[in-house]
């Protein structure tokens, strides 16, 4: 692959039909189509990419090596606008070649179409409106300090939770939306640690996303690539794995 600095091809995401393919469900799911206005893409050979510019984020799916390409060409092209980016792993060790690259994260983007099989203690799960978000965060702080929305986010439409008998929760999470296309993206589900083992997290989760396939037609989430756990419930769940995707930081000079 050679770098260059030419400024990247505008174009329609999704002219190559490139969504349908196996691992690109980010773009399906994560690109709004029509093409907004405002928003600035480009495709390659195999790839294609956008840019969400308000973070300096430049989204890319498809082959790692034409990702990269499309990457590198947006960096280069823009370095004052490109900070980061996310694309099919592998693609962080082809753009380190040309840029250096820090705070790797391997994840798997999940979906499905599917409303999962009814859990136990799905029963119990309770919508929670603004007058709970103080309980919400204080649960947050406590049970999932590095959870990825909190209480007041402009992208969360829905938050629930389970209470003990004693009126405490010991569980909640939100349905957000992905920022270009207003997706359905379940976040920020959190267990009481003394709770946990009895089922709660998996009632929650399969709440959330019957009530998105429900009301949307499916439902997405973000998945850490080493946690076994949920990956486990995930896959029970029925949601997809298809998507392994690393996000990573520019280093600026």
């Amino acid at each position: 692959m050679q770098a260059t600095t030419h400024a990247p091809r505008a174009a329609d995401l999704f002219h190559q039909g490139l969504e349908r393919q196996a691992g690109a469900a980010l773009l399906r799911f994560g690109a709004a189509r029509p093409r907004p206005a405002g928003r600035i893409s480009w495709t390659g050979d195999g790839a294609a990419a956008w840019l969400d510019d308000a973070r300096g984020h430049v989204w890319s799916v498809g082959e790692p090596e034409a990702a990269a390409g499309l990457v590198l060409r947006a960096a280069l092209g823009s370095p004052d606008r490109v900070r980061e980016f996310t694309g099919p792993r592998g693609t962080e060790t082809l753009v380190a070649r040309h840029l250096a690259v820090t705070d790797i994260i391997e994840w798997i983007f999940r979906w499905t179409l599917e409303e999962p099989p009814l859990q136990r203690a799905e029963d119990r799960v309770i919508t929670l409106d603004e007058s709970h978000h103080d309980e919400i965060r204080a649960f947050l702080a406590e049970h999932s300090p590095a959870h990825s929305t909190g209480p007041g986010s402009a992208d969360v439409s829905l938050w629930a939770g389970i209470r003990n008998t004693d009126g405490r929760l010991v569980a909640c999470g939100a349905l957000s939306s992905l920022r270009d296309s207003g997706a359905p993206l379940m976040a920020s589900v959190a267990t009481d640690a003394t709770q946990r083992g009895q089922g709660l997290g998996a009632a929650l989760t399969s709440w959330l996303t019957r009530h998105a396939v429900h009301h949307h037609g499916f439902c997405t989430l973000w998945q850490l690539a080493d946690n076994t756990p949920a990956d486990r419930l995930y896959t029970r769940l029925g949601y997809r794995n298809e998507d392994p995707c690393v996000s990573a930081r520019l280093v600026t000079p």
